[in-house]
């Protein structure tokens, strides 16, 4: 889950938990369900920025460049 998503679904909560006021016959808790969106993501959004690093994000992945003296050197690299 991106930090786009996270962003979204604790929109989406938040509009559930605060904006609407709807009394239901069911099993069903609006108000719960936006809470329980708002908890999920937040977790995403931290653990999106948590793994920002190795997904290629601030810095990106890098690779070690190995030169040679002689380019006509034919052994195995270190």
């Amino acid at each position: 889950m991106g930090i786009g998503v996270s962003f979204f679904l604790i929109a989406v909560g938040l509009i559930l938990a605060l904006a609407i006021n709807v009394d239901t016959e069911g099993a069903v808790d609006v108000p719960m369900v936006g809470w329980i969106l708002v908890i999920v993501g937040i977790v995403g959004m931290l653990l999106s920025l948590i793994f920002w690093s190795s997904w290629g994000g601030a810095g990106g992945w890098r690779r070690e460049t190995v030169y040679r003296e002689d380019p006509y050197d034919r052994r195995p690299l270190p």
